[in-house]
């Protein structure tokens, strides 16, 4: 608890703490206390009986993770296991027989008594519901003993069966039996105990864990049990506890505004009335917890703060994705302790008014109850930034808000959520940061910055990028503005600022859009009138002219777009400081530990590596790399050079500037390295992008151009696959029809379009994607049309470019297959087609994994042994690949220097 100034006597409510029953009279908006005088007003509407916990989720993930580990322990430890066993069967041979009886039966009749014990106690305090989850988690727990000890029994590997079980004393011969896999009476015990809550009750917990310790000496030592058998036991007690008070929920214990009158009271205040305040602001995200405003019977008011389990529990799993993905201690502790959280608020509530900075005044804290605890403190009466109006926010209050962060981080206090609502305005225009509470205390370089970055960010939504950030410099000084620049990016901000700032975005975007089709319509229009006036035959010359003129619309709307496009907020913020720093760093700091994408491509690789290791396991490569045929390996590598000319013919056929050709060249070569470091289908479009826009491509047209060759060669990819497909299916019918997977494959995408377009929501999808690509790339396939050598330049780079991959890996399958393979050009064609399309899509980079296993399995589908299409496929992708990796880089790194990338 905690103590504070009493505004009169000690009140008589001496159960303050209880929170017992509270959500039975949660719907109550007034009433009166235990001494007659205490009302309260505006108390949450009807909790719901039961909530369910993201942190029971996380201890059931926690629990069949270590199962999981335990069972892999004693499949793949089979000699460390057994070892264990024999090292505890000969320590415990000398223990005294008399002993072990003793503790046997003294465990045995403990077991079952401390659990009914419990429930008797907990029943005679009116709390049944708990007694009836810890029944229901019991009987799930038997239940599911007795699966996994049928299991163990029929199914279960070798090594499992003899770490989890062992032959009985006294049994032997025709009379032998094995121990018990499982304890079917000690998981349900487990699972009763934790699901009442025993880990609140630390008599209890010390009692059933000497009762456990005991039972499993005696069994250990009386050999009817393992040591796996006996931590699998509670395990399985422990997972199936918390998975049953997720699925059921735990009862609702959060406190009202009754059992805080009484807790108030209990604390030395007499309270008269308290009123719930409304939250619009981010209490997902900083469990701000709830607000009363209290009114003392001798009218002094003050600010209370509610905060209990359930509110802690609120955006839980945003804030371990925030700490797994952030570098260094961007993030508070995802999971804190009430008794943590109550301690944290108060040194923050402390040391910011001991920093010289305006903070609300903590008077008081106290526990209400084992679920929820409170803060006192003196009321404020300020209103938040947020419900200002603009002309409200002054100059001399934006420089005042930055005084208190700089008091604040004169101590190295990191306040972590400057947002609009955590800074209050007082009566007097006196600025009060509040919300302290996520805050830090000897915080680093690294969150004080932030902080300043938020700050700027949040000013900046209200007055503007050059007031935040005149005001910022006033105060601060220009290296200290300028220093958080790197930190300047969504990530470093709260999440009601990124999503006003995408807002923002969105709306910026539509105004260019509009701005954008303002233009066209102009132009059209004009362009219409001056036909119409000069109407009259149509000549070869007229039909230049108009040709000449839809060029010039383009060129219209293009320059409407650059001069309709809008700054973003952070990118105003950055020019006004550079302007008063010009050598500031503006390369954003990274701040993500791990990224989504990073994650999904580690789970693809590994899941397609062990694909790989498996086929590679029987492979012979001593005998294969002395019998393979040098020549057709030499043929393979320059087929695979040569496919960096096909691939900068394709590009080039699709751009009508003039760009210089051995450059491009060497912009596939650097491909080649980014497709290490990103899925293939992203990686080399963003580079072509960003090489046609170094070229003197205006970043439309280059992006257009990239999205034309993509868009044709997907045509030609499934133009191709179709051919070859056809004429593999011919070839092994004397007939010209084609094969059944070609018409299998021509009914799926029938039924797939009508599908499409019989559903409105993929309708709208597809319509949408397929209006705004022939919005931008389209109009630029139309450019490369009227110029013939270009369009045959594009085709003709990728036809060669497949031509050249398919001639690689099918002298990679000659390679190895002493010179011939026995299977078509046209077969190796469609398993190259369909293996690189796997690749495109797969998220790893370069497709590994997935692209390695689809063409591996589709050689062998079309004859070859897998002795031959194993290592084929790996040379195919070592030229393909990896070798490229290096010269990529250099390429990379020589056109980074040229200013081309």
């Amino acid at each position: 608890s905690g103590g504070g100034t009493p505004s009169g006597p000690r009140g008589g409510a001496s159960d303050g703490g209880s929170s017992d029953g509270g959500a039975s009279d949660s719907g109550a908006s007034g009433g009166t206390g235990p001494d007659g005088g205490d009302e309260v007003q505006g108390d949450e509407p009807l909790l719901p009986a039961r909530v369910h916990r993201p942190s029971d989720l996380m201890r059931l993930l926690v629990g069949l993770l270590a199962v999981a580990v335990l069972l892999a322990v004693a499949a793949f430890a089979e000699g460390a296991t057994s070892g264990l066993e024999q090292d505890i069967n000969e320590g415990t041979t000398a223990a005294p027989d008399l002993l072990i009886k003793v503790a046997g039966l003294a465990s045995s009749i403990a077991i079952l008594l401390v659990p009914v014990a419990f429930a008797v106690e907990r029943l005679i305090k009116r709390d049944a519901l708990r007694i009836a989850d810890g029944v229901l988690a019991a009987v799930l727990a038997h239940g599911v003993t007795l699966a996994t000890d049928l299991w163990v029994a029929r199914s279960a590997p070798d090594p499992i069966q003899d770490a989890l079980t062992q032959l009985a004393p006294g049994g032997s011969g025709a009379t032998a039996a094995f121990t018990d896999p499982v304890h079917g009476y000690l998981a349900p015990v487990i699972a009763f105990m934790t699901a009442v809550g025993l880990s609140r009750r630390p008599r209890w917990r010390t009692v059933l864990w000497m009762v456990l310790v005991l039972d499993a000496f005696s069994m250990l030592v009386s050999g009817y049990t393992t040591p796996f058998s006996i931590l699998l036991t509670i395990l399985i007690g422990w997972s199936v506890a918390y998975g049953t008070l997720y699925a059921v929920g735990s009862p609702n214990v959060r406190p009202t505004g009754r059992t805080l009158m009484a807790g108030l009271r209990h604390v030395g205040f007499r309270p008269a009335t308290a009123r719930q305040e409304t939250d619009s602001g981010e209490g997902h995200e900083s469990d701000r917890g709830r607000r009363y405003f209290v009114t003392l019977e001798d009218g002094r008011p003050l600010d209370v703060t509610v905060v209990d389990r359930e509110l802690q529990a609120q955006a839980f799993y945003y804030r371990v994705w925030r700490n797994l993905t952030l570098r260094g201690s961007a993030t508070r502790r995802s999971l804190q302790s009430l008794r943590q959280a109550l301690e944290q608020e108060a040194l923050l509530a402390y040391a910011a008014i001991a920093a010289g900075a305006n903070a609300p005044r903590l008077i008081a804290t106290a526990e209400l109850g084992p679920d929820a605890v409170m803060l006192v403190y003196e009321h404020t009466g300020g209103r938040p930034l947020d419900q200002l109006d603009d002309e409200e926010i002054t100059d001399e209050l934006l420089r005042d808000t930055w005084r208190q962060v700089k008091a604040l981080q004169s101590r190295r206090i990191a306040h972590r959520r400057l947002a609009g609502d955590a800074i209050l305005v007082d009566r007097s225009g006196g600025v009060i940061l509040s919300d302290l509470r996520g805050g830090e205390i000897a915080a680093g370089d690294l969150l004080l910055r932030m902080d300043i970055a938020q700050l700027l960010t949040t000013l900046g939504l209200r007055v503007g990028a050059e007031r935040a950030v005149a005001a910022a410099v006033e105060v601060l000084g220009p290296d200290a503005v300028a220093d958080c620049l790197p930190l300047l990016q969504p990530i470093a901000l709260t999440r009601t600022t990124r999503a006003t700032l995408r807002r923002l975005g969105r709306e910026r975007a539509q105004r260019e859009r509009e701005a954008v089709l303002e233009a066209s319509d102009k132009a059209r229009a004009l362009r219409a009138a001056e036909r119409e006036a000069d109407a009259g035959g149509t000549t070869a010359a007229d039909r230049k002219t108009l040709k000449a003129e839809q060029r010039a619309d383009k060129r219209a709307v293009d320059e409407a777009l650059e001069e309709a496009r809008e700054e973003d907020l952070l990118t105003q913020i950055r020019h006004q400081v550079l302007r008063i720093r010009p050598q500031a760093p503006v390369e954003p700091a990274r701040l993500e530990r791990i990224r989504p994408r990073t994650l999904i491509t580690f789970i693809a690789g590994a899941i397609g590596a062990y694909f790989l290791l498996s086929q590679l396991a029987h492979v012979p490569f001593g005998s294969l790399i002395s019998q393979a045929h040098w020549g057709w390996v030499a043929a393979a590598a320059l087929f695979a050079a040569l496919s960096y000319v096909a691939a900068a013919m394709s590009l080039l056929g699709f751009v009508p500037e003039r760009v210089p050709f051995w450059r491009t060249v060497c912009a596939q070569v650097a491909g080649s390295f980014v497709k290490i470091v990103a899925p293939a289908a992203i990686g080399g479009v963003a580079l072509n992008t960003r090489f046609l826009q170094k070229a003197g491509v205006r970043p439309g047209l280059a992006v257009a151009s990239v999205g034309a060759s993509q868009l044709f060669g997907l045509g030609a990819h499934i133009m191709l696959l179709l051919v070859f497909g056809y004429l593999t299916g011919i070839e092994k019918t004397p007939s010209l029809s084609p094969s059944r997977t070609v018409i299998a494959g021509l009914l799926t995408v029938a039924v797939l379009v009508l599908v499409v377009t019989s559903v409105p929501f993929l309708r709208k999808f597809v319509a949408t994607r397929v209006r705004s690509l022939f919005a931008g790339v389209v109009p630029r396939m139309l450019d490369v049309l009227q110029r013939p050598q270009k369009l045959a330049t594009g085709i003709g780079g990728m036809l060669l470019l497949t031509v050249c991959f398919v001639l690689c890996l099918d002298a990679s399958a000659r390679a190895f297959g002493s010179g011939t393979t026995g299977v078509s050009l046209a077969s190796v064609a469609v398993v190259f087609l369909a293996g690189n399309a796997l690749g495109s899509a797969a998220p790893t980079p370069g497709g590994i994994g997935a692209v390695e296993a689809t063409l591996t399995l589709g050689l062998v589908a079309v004859g070859l042994t897998q002795e031959v299409a194993v290592p084929a496929v790996l040379l195919f992708r070592l030229f393909t690949l990896w070798l490229p990796v290096l010269p990529g880089w250099l390429c990379f790194g020589y056109l980074s220097r040229r200013e081309a990338l």
